[in-house]
């Protein structure tokens, strides 16, 4: 099953250091039922579209609780056992669109991609991690500011790159 990580750009230094990504059960984002009935589509690439928007989203939520990590969302999509995920305990079946739990740490070499923003949606991803609260709150206003953000394309990586995107390449 793909599954579709959030991290930061300290995050995913954090697993090329150590090869892997999450220490135990960590969240993740995956075409689910209830994915599949919020999104209203059958369409298996606008899904996973759909559940690395999710991923972005929660990216977002990371950086608002890292003031210190550069504005950047990061998602790491990794192909997982089926039998490695799982609806978080106690949240029913599907928590919320396309979350699920991946059971202990993915080897990151098991990564397909990483999508990361570009430098030039900083400006908006910040005041987006920003207004983050507020939106969560029903203020409109920060609402718009946070779908600023998500009008900021994820950039397609390929995992070899993962060095130059953490300031480890040649």
């Amino acid at each position: 099953m793909r599954v579709y990580v959030p991290l930061t750009l300290p995050g995913l230094a954090e697993a090329y250091r150590t090869g892997e990504l999450g220490a135990g059960p960590f969240v993740a984002y995956a075409v689910t039922p209830g994915l599949r009935e919020w999104y209203v589509s059958d369409d298996t690439e606008e899904l996973e579209y759909a559940a690395l928007g999710r991923a972005a989203l929660a990216s977002l939520r990371l950086l608002a609780a890292e003031p210190e990590a550069p504005r950047r969302r990061v998602v790491i999509a990794v192909d997982v056992a089926d039998r490695a995920v799982s609806a978080g305990p106690g949240r029913g079946p599907d928590p919320a669109p396309g979350e699920v739990r991946v059971a202990g740490a993915v080897p990151l070499g098991q990564a397909a991609s990483v999508h990361v923003d570009a430098a030039d949606a900083q400006a908006d991803v910040t005041a987006a991690a920003e207004a983050l609260p507020a939106a969560d709150g029903g203020d409109d206003d920060a609402q718009s500011v946070v779908d600023g953000a998500e009008d900021h394309e994820l950039l397609w990586f390929a995992t070899q790159e993962i060095a130059n995107l953490v300031g480890h390449g040649d």
